[in-house]
């Protein structure tokens, strides 16, 4: 099996190594393609008008002056002379569970493998206040190789990813795993943090509001993660509303 890893934390992040020992688990025959410099937050964005940049940092390691989408790309097009077989992106240092998978390079990177026709996972290893310097990647590690066998085994279907958070606990402390639908916080996710330069000049910054998983409803990955349980949540591709659809053509036809 092939496999191609990449990720939106960059090319020298530590999730990055742990997603390498999670491919390495499944196989020998691991490609890295990764952002050059952190690319957190840029969704399924593409690199349009500037020229990609290729760096090649190791054997089957390669540094991209792009986004996690160009990575996938890249490696799929490009570098790998025969495609993956699967596609690993992350482990992402920090969750991504409810609002997170719209802004998410990692997600992106997995999304971007499933319009390849490659099965694809997002992973990501979430932290707290304590962990946050030092996210906890051992319980990824750990955890991670059985669950991504145990659904390849099982097939995955064409236009799904899935997307995979591990709880901020030490892998013995992981009390299951719940297949869980995408969450929905009970407050704003961003907010404007407005602050002044040395010469009096406004500049601002978009934050992210945390701790707005309090009252994360049953059943959501927000609600595994709380229980310590790793979230398994399959995306698809196609965004479409199904109910308020079939309003619409009633209304309009």
């Amino acid at each position: 099996m092939r496999i191609l890893v990449t990720n939106d934390d960059g090319i020298h992040a530590p999730g990055l190594d742990a997603c390498e020992q999670i491919a390495l688990a499944l196989s020998d025959d691991v490609w890295i393609v990764a952002p050059d410099t952190d690319q957190s937050g840029v969704s399924h964005s593409l690199s349009l008008n500037d020229p990609l940049r290729l760096r090649q940092v190791d054997e089957r390691r390669f540094a991209v002056k792009g986004t996690p989408t160009d990575c996938v790309i890249m490696g799929v097009r490009h570098i790998m002379k025969d495609a993956p077989d699967l596609i690993l992106s992350g482990v992402n240092r920090g969750r991504n569970a409810a609002e997170d998978v719209i802004y998410s390079g990692t997600v992106a990177a997995a999304l971007e493998g499933t319009v390849l026709g490659v099965p694809s996972f997002a992973l990501s290893q979430a932290y707290s206040f304590s962990t946050r310097q030092l996210p906890r990647w051992h319980t990824a590690i750990e955890h991670a190789p059985a669950l991504l066998k145990k659904i390849l085994a099982e097939g995955m279907p064409r236009d799904v990813l899935v997307n995979i958070n591990f709880p901020d606990c030490e892998p013995a402390d992981v009390k299951g795993i719940a297949v869980a639908v995408q969450g929905k916080r009970d407050q704003e996710l961003l907010r404007i943090d407005a602050r002044e330069d040395g010469r009096g000049n406004a500049y601002y910054w978009i934050a992210f509001a945390r701790g707005g998983n309090m009252g994360a409803r049953p059943g959501s990955d927000l609600a595994a993660l709380n229980e310590d349980k790793i979230s398994v949540t399959p995306l698809r591709l196609d965004l479409t509303d199904e109910p308020f659809m079939t309003k619409l053509a009633a209304l309009l036809q």
